[in-house]
């Protein structure tokens, strides 16, 4: 939202503060040109676009083609090999890995060996103690050996884990940063964070978020606690988690907590005139507006609000909250307007963030380096307008194959129906897709897995 000389300025003091996050250019290779050379990621001429993401992602298939054994063994299987992608429709033939790869590992040390497996190059020198290591033991060394390993829990209680070099990660968190950037100022006074505290989990919706405190000058966590891999847990799944059938009554304290705290800071500001955003999960951010209302409290925030949500809309097992309802009751409690209440999709597995525009809040792809794909039932490219499993090509994804078929159902469009931005969209309501495993490329991925690790 803005002029393209506000949007321009904007991204000139988001580079500013973010100038450690980028490469030097002179070491740029086509991926890191599709996502930092563009100003404004989501205003790139169509055609530009593809030329950009043809080179990007072709790069990056070629990169882990050559230095990711289960990957090339894979693409071997798939007869697949860089020198077939020529134009934009060859990018289609790319093997695809399930999103469920992520989550099918071993145990103790054989989870280290897994890791080093899927990982693309070369490891630093790992050093795990003891001769049965814990999950979180596993993780927090190759994190010590300056990797970004982070998880992310479905509602299984089953771990995704994704293995990040420090570029990758940092390719990330910019991404994220600067195409909120593109669609909406972010120069707000005093940022509070409902995530949990980077310094303090390794959960992925936490750890991504560190480069807040480079965005924003004033950032407050609500959720400054240690978030174990057992309380992630037990916080998604099963019957006594926050996503399942209600909380237990730790995390019932837990939550009463992050919102009384939330609540103060949100009075403390109603008082100024100075600007705010509130980032984190809806159900959170639910809680909050529920409580201020039982109380009889309302704001005016205004223009000088703003709302970043993301990580799902899913509140209790059986109940999600519609996108449009969710910003009304932003608009009733908060007085927040709705073209300042943006959602972000996107995933552990993915760099990719697809942030939506305030005039239609349609979640909006950064087609120079992310590639979407949508797949029918027999796992084939569906064209535009057509409800399919959610897949996508990742040229960021430099230190892991980020060409994955997630377990999302959703519709592609070819472009925005509100605003002028060029480039494709999803609509907002993204849904889970039915049954939990995508069958034929995963039973190949998996003995390929299997056997790299007897080796």
């Amino acid at each position: 939202m803005g002029t393209k000389q506000d949007v321009r300025e904007r991204a000139r003091r988001l580079d500013e503060r973010l100038a450690h996050y980028i490469p030097p250019r002179d070491v740029w290779n086509p991926a890191d040109e599709s996502l930092y050379k563009p100003v404004d990621l989501y205003q790139v001429r169509p055609d530009e676009a593809q030329d950009m993401q043809l080179k990007a992602i072709k790069y990056t298939f070629t990169h882990h083609y050559n230095y990711n054994s289960f990957y090339h063994q894979y693409c071997e299987i798939r007869n697949v090999r860089p020198d077939d992608i020529k134009t934009i429709d060859d990018l289609d033939t790319i093997p695809l890995i399930p999103d469920t790869t992520f989550k099918e590992y071993p145990s103790g040390k054989n989870f280290a060996y897994w890791l080093a497996n899927v990982y693309t190059g070369r490891l630093p020198t790992i050093v795990i103690k003891g001769s049965n290591p814990t999950f979180d033991d596993v993780i927090n060394a190759f994190n010590a050996a300056g990797l970004v390993v982070t998880y992310s829990s479905g509602t299984s209680g089953h771990h995704t884990v994704i293995p990040r070099d420090q570029k990758t990660f940092k390719a990330a968190q910019y991404a994220f940063a600067k195409l909120r950037a593109n669609m909406i100022d972010p120069n707000a006074d005093h940022a509070l964070q409902l995530f949990p505290k980077p310094t303090r989990t390794n959960l992925f919706t936490g750890k991504i978020s560190s480069f807040i405190d480079d965005v924003y000058t004033d950032v407050h966590y609500a959720v400054d606690i240690e978030i174990t891999t057992e309380l992630a847990q037990q916080a998604m799944s099963g019957s006594r988690g926050l996503k399942g059938k209600g909380p237990s009554n730790t995390q019932s304290g837990m939550l009463q907590k992050i919102v009384d705290n939330s609540i103060q800071w949100i009075e403390r500001y109603g008082k100024t005139e100075e600007s705010i955003i509130l980032i984190g999960p809806p159900f959170i951010l639910l809680l909050v507006m529920d409580t201020l209302e039982k109380a009889g409290k309302s704001f005016d925030f205004g223009e000088r609000g703003e709302i970043g949500t993301g990580g799902g809309w899913k509140i209790y097992e059986n109940r999600r909250i519609p996108h449009a309802e969710f910003r009304r009751r932003v608009q009733d409690v908060l007085g927040i307007p709705e073209t300042r209440c943006l959602d972000s999709y996107a995933m552990v597995e993915g760099n990719g963030w697809m942030v939506q525009c305030p005039e239609g809040h349609y979640l909006h792809v950064p087609n120079t380096f992310y590639k979407p794909l949508v797949l029918g039932d027999d796992l084939v490219p569906t064209g535009y307008g057509e409800w399919g499993r959610f897949a996508f090509l990742d040229a960021m994804a430099q230190s892991y194959p980020g060409f994955i078929i997630s377990g999302d159902r959703v519709r592609l469009l070819e472009h925005c129906p509100v605003c002028d931005r060029p480039g494709p969209v999803l609509e907002p309501e993204v849904q889970r897709a039915k049954g939990e495993e995508v069958r034929g490329c995963a039973e190949e991925l998996r003995r390929v897995l299997a056997r790299d690790l007897a080796e």
